[in-house]
C-alpha cells in the first residue's frame, strides 16, 4: 500500500509528508517567529521548480543561500561558513537535500553555538565499548529540513563530517535534530532513481542495525519493521511506478531515520563511514555493497531479533528468503545494483587500512557481536570485494 500524506508533532518536532509541502517552509518559519534563514543545499537542487517554490515561500525574509554542499560535508567548509552565517545574523537553518546537507546543518549550528573548531566537539570512542560525548548545552539555531533522499539524517542527533585527512569525524548533540521536517516527494525528482535505491539501502541498514543494536527498544523495533515493509514494497518486482517508488522510499526513509535516532548504528555503518570518507564514495552506494556481508556477520547472534523483520519481508514478497542477508542480495541482483567493492572503485590493497580504521569507530560499541580485531572486519571486506 502506498503511504498517504501525514502531518504530526512529536516531542517538539513537526513532520509533514506530501507533494508540495516544501513550499510551506516559509509558513513553518513564520509560525516559529523566524525571519533570517540560511539555506544550505547542493548545486543540483538550485535550479529545480521545487526549490523555486520553496524560495518564494520565504518572500519578505532576509535569506542567505549557501550552495555547493559536497558529499560527506567537510570540516573546512563548516568552519569557513560559520563566521559568514554569524555576521549575517541567521536565526535558523533550512537544509534542502540529502544526508550531507542535513549533517552540514547540524555541524553548523553546533559550531555557531559552541565556538572553537569542530575538533573541540567530536565524539570519542574508547574501545571496546565506551563512547565519550562532550557536554555542549548552549542553545542551537533550529533546523528546518527538506530531505530529498532516504538518509533519515535530519531526524537524528548524530552527524559525521569529513576532515582534511579523509577521516569521518562523528558528533552527537541532543539539540541538533531538525525542529521541522518537510518531506516532499516532488523534491526528489532531480535525484536519479538509482541513487534513490542506494539511499534506500542505507535506510534498510538503519532499520536492520536498529533491530539488533544494544540501544534498541520496543519503539524502535516497531518502526524498523514497518520501515522495512515499505522498503520491500518500493524495491520488489514488479516495481511500482517511479512516483510510487519515490514516495515509498522517502516515507520508509523517515521511519528509518527515527530508528537510527533511537537505537543508533553498529558495525555496518562503522565500515561504511570509513569506506565512504577514505575512498570518496557516496554513502548509499557503499551501503548497497557492504550491507549483506556485515549483516551476515551479525545474523549468527542476532537472528531472533531479526525474525519479525524477516517474516514481514517474506510475507510481502510472497517468497521465503532464508535470511535477511539473502533477501538483500536477491534484491540487489534483481535491480542490478553493485554487489562488489571492486566494481565501485575500491582497490584490494586499501582493504587492510580500511579495516584498521574501522576499529576506531563508535558503532562497534553497540554491535551485538563483539568485534575483537581488525582481521574480522578485513574478512567482511574481502567477502564484499
Amino acid at each position: 500500500m502506498i503511504p498517504g500524506d501525514f502531518d504530526y508533532h512529536l516531542y517538539g518536532t513537526h513532520v509533514r509528508f506530501g507533494e508540495g509541502v516544501a513550499s510551506a517552509v516559509g509558513e513553518e518559519l513564520r509560525a516559529r517567529g523566524l525571519a533570517r534563514p540560511v539555506v544550505l543545499l547542493q548545486d543540483r537542487i538550485a535550479g529545480t521548480p521545487g526549490y523555486a517554490a520553496l524560495l518564494q515561500s520565504l518572500d519578505g525574509m532576509a535569506v542567505l543561500q549557501r550552495r555547493g554542499i559536497p558529499p560527506h560535508s567537510s570540516v573546512s567548509l563548516i568552519e569557513t561558513m560559520a563566521p559568514e552565517v554569524a555576521r549575517f545574523g541567521a536565526d535558523c537553518v533550512v537544509a534542502v537535500g540529502g544526508g550531507s546537507v542535513a549533517d552540514s546543518a547540524k555541524a553548523l549550528v553546533l559550531l555557531l553555538a559552541e565556538g572553537g573548531i569542530l575538533a573541540d566537539h567530536v565524539t570519542v570512542f574508547h574501545p571496546p565499548a565506551r563512547i565519550e560525548i562532550p557536554r555542549r548545552i548552549r542553545p542551537k539555531l533550529p533546523i528546518v529540513a527538506v530531505p530529498t533522499t532516504a538518509s533519515g539524517a535530519e531526524a537524528t542527533s548524530s552527524f559525521g563530517v569529513r576532515d582534511g585527512e579523509h577521516e569521518k569525524r562523528m558528533f552527537w548533540n541532543r539539540q541538533v535534530s531538525a525542529a521541522a521536517i518537510l518531506i516532499d516527494p516532488l523534491m526528489s525528482g532531480d535525484v536519479p532513481l538509482a541513487t534513490m535505491r542506494y539511499t534506500a539501502m542505507n535506510g534498510i541498514a538503519h532499520c536492520l542495525e536498529g533491530l539488533y543494536s544494544k540501544g534498541r527498544s520496543i519503539v524502535s523495533d516497531g518502526m524498523a519493521v514497518q520501515g522495512l515493509g515499505l522498503f520491500q514494497q518500493a524495491l520488489a518486482r514488479p516495481l511500482p511506478d517511479e512516483t510510487a517508488q519515490r514516495r515509498l522510499i522517502l516515507a520508509a526513509g523517515h521511519l528509518s531515520g527515527m530508528v537510527l535516532a533511537m537505537a543508533r548504528s553498529c558495525l555496518h555503518h562503522a565500515i561504511c563511514h570509513v569506506l565512504g570518507a577514505r575512498m570518496n564514495l557516496p554513502h548509499g552506494l557503499v551501503n548497497t555493497v557492504i550491507l549483506p556481508h556485515a549483516l551476515r556477520f551479525n545474523e549468527e547472534v542476532a537472528a531472533p531479533l531479526l525474525a519479525p523483520a524477516l517474516e514481514r519481508v517474506n510475507t510481502l514478497a510472497g517468497h521465503r528468503h532464508p535470511s535477511l542477508s539473502e533477501w538483500l542480495a536477491a534484491t540487489a541482483d534483481a535491480l542490478a545494483l553493485p554487489r562488489r567493492l571492486r566494481d565501485i572503485g575500491v582497490p584490494e590493497a586499501a582493504l587492510p587500512d580500511i579495516a584498521a580504521h574501522v576499529m576506531g569507530e563508535r558503532g562497534l560499541a553497540l554491535n551485538p557481536r563483539p568485534v575483537a580485531a581488525a582481521s574480522e572486519v578485513l574478512a567482511i571486506l574481502r567477502q564484499a570485494f
